[in-house]
């Protein structure tokens, strides 16, 4: 299981350029307020879902000041009626708790059960996500962060919201 320095030692192996940012936990985007991010336009939020038969799971990652209708995203990709996952599916597949999602405990899904979709904005842009835990935020580019999501076998598709 990936933990916070296990996020910072995989970055360094991947010779990934990062910065950090330490803070109060958070574990919504609620709390963002509360918080002084160096590159807040780029911060990211993550949903979890899955479809009906729990069959297939999604990883979302948009920025922060987008909101996702699932009903459209639902529509615009083809899938099944979806729904957000549960906290123990969350646990067992990504080994993450709820407050803690990031694109990064993709690296825990050791089965390539989870796809994910990431928002275009980032493609050629910084992104900051969580490193698994809520106390602090990682900021990398966009493009080195699917890089490796795909280099550890995870589908990766780039969406518009």
């Amino acid at each position: 299981m990936l933990d916070k320095q296990g996020v910072y030692d995989c970055l360094h192996d991947h010779h990934i350029n990062f910065e950090i940012t330490d803070h109060a936990p958070l574990f919504s985007m609620d709390d963002k307020p509360d918080v002084e991010l160096p590159y807040p336009e780029w911060d990211a939020k993550n949903l979890f879902i899955r479809d009906h038969k729990r069959e297939h799971y999604y990883l979302i990652t948009v920025r922060g000041s987008k909101r996702v209708d699932l009903k459209q995203f639902r529509k615009d990709h083809n899938l099944k009626k979806i729904s957000f996952g549960s906290e123990e599916e969350l646990w067992e597949i990504l080994k993450i708790k709820p407050g803690h999602v990031s694109p990064f405990c993709l690296l825990n899904d050791k089965e390539h059960r989870v796809h994910y979709y990431i928002d275009a904005d980032y493609k050629d842009n910084l992104i900051g996500i969580h490193p698994n835990q809520n106390d602090a935020t990682v900021w990398l580019q966009g493009k080195d962060l699917v890089k490796l999501i795909e280099d550890h076998g995870t589908i990766v598709e780039y969406i518009t919201i």
